[in-house]
């Protein structure tokens, strides 16, 4: 591993620990039932506009466009939750197929059979296709304070700059609700109707299932919960600093597991790397574990010390998405599923 990618990896966290490991369209108008309909609806949007396109992202950079853009390229995640609310890509990279072909949990419900993908691992993106695709923009999530985006590799950044501009969504220091509402004033600048059945329901549904959560979290103040990612050979518990869904779910009231700052991954990381042997160090009722595929899942870790640990045997591990789909629609059911665990759970620890 470079250094450069070892320190640009330690800003974020136990994000770095699945990087390390090698890392629906919109209902159109209330009342339609058809599923298909969000495309055309969004695309009639876009068409319906006229003039310039002007986004300011969170690096501060304004892009200024001629038009609304029609090529879009971006980060898989992104993709994903534009895609949600009606905006289609042109090409996505990042993780997008699986070994098997099948569409990565990061991909949401993007077809990705319909996009180009320029790269689906970590330091991977084909310029040539991207320049292909005569995109009109760029955009991806930035994981630190420096403008970094998200997957475009550092060796070719300077190539991929000079053939479109770009915008970058911060997922950096900051609560879920944030790059939530980002992403939404970036769907919605590119011609999405913001006003659609399904888009405006997710949006209440997410208020509902936050609701939940605090009083789940209320009610079961003892209850302690603990974010991980299981490689071969370590295990990594996340503190709740930096990372979008731990600081808001901790906002809402719920307890977590915190490994002091001297434990710390070296070089500002906020995860702490434990041996297999260790991974009872700290006590947790529920262990929420990061579900990307570059990281070793719950059934398919065979260490007898995971297996021992109270949580595990009282069957009390959730899935964590370190990585959210930026969309409110993707981002309810990480709250129900916390809500209804802490809801159900019982002290193990």
């Amino acid at each position: 591993m470079s250094n450069a990618r070892a320190t640009h990896l330690t800003r974020r966290g136990i994000l770095a620990a699945g990087g390390a490991l090698g890392l629906g369209a919109v209902l159109a108008a209330c009342g339609d039932d058809d599923p298909g309909s969000g495309d055309a609806k969004s695309t009639e949007n876009a068409a319906a506009k006229s003039g310039p396109w002007t986004f300011k992202d969170d690096r501060g950079t304004t892009v200024k466009l001629d038009a609304i853009p029609a090529n879009i390229v971006a980060f898989t995640g992104v993709a994903a939750a534009l895609h949600d609310y009606g905006i289609q890509v042109k090409g996505v990279f990042g993780p997008t197929k699986t070994t098997d072909g099948k569409a990565d949990v990061q991909a949401g419900d993007m077809d990705v059979s319909k996009v180009e993908i320029l790269g689906n691992v970590w330091d991977e993106f084909n310029v040539e296709k991207y320049a292909a695709l005569a995109p009109d923009v760029l955009v991806s999530t930035m994981f630190d304070n420096a403008g970094t985006l998200w997957y475009v590799p550092e060796a070719s950044k300077d190539k991929i700059a000079k053939l479109a501009p770009s915008v970058a969504v911060s997922v950096y220091d900051r609560q879920l609700t944030a790059p939530l509402e980002r992403v939404w004033e970036l769907a919605e600048s590119l011609g999405a109707d913001m006003t659609a059945a399904a888009v405006t329901d997710a949006k209440k549904r997410f208020e509902t299932a936050a609701t939940r959560l605090r009083a789940a979290a209320k009610a079961k103040p003892d209850i302690k919960v603990m974010a991980g990612s299981a490689s071969d050979q370590l295990f990594y518990v996340s503190g709740t600093n930096l990372s979008i869904d731990l600081e808001y779910f901790k906002s809402l009231g719920v307890n977590f597991v915190e490994p002091p700052e001297s434990a710390k991954a070296v070089g500002g990381g906020w995860y702490e790397s434990l041996s297999w042997e260790n991974v009872d160090k700290y006590q947790a009722d529920i262990i929420m574990m990061d579900d990307r595929s570059s990281t070793i899942q719950p059934a398919d870790i065979t260490k007898p010390t995971w297996k021992q640990l109270p949580a595990v045997k009282a069957g009390q591990v959730i899935a964590r998405s370190p990585e959210p789909i930026l969309s409110y629609d993707k981002c309810v059911p990480l709250l129900e599923t916390l809500a209804e665990a802490l809801e159900k759970a019982k002290k193990v620890a």
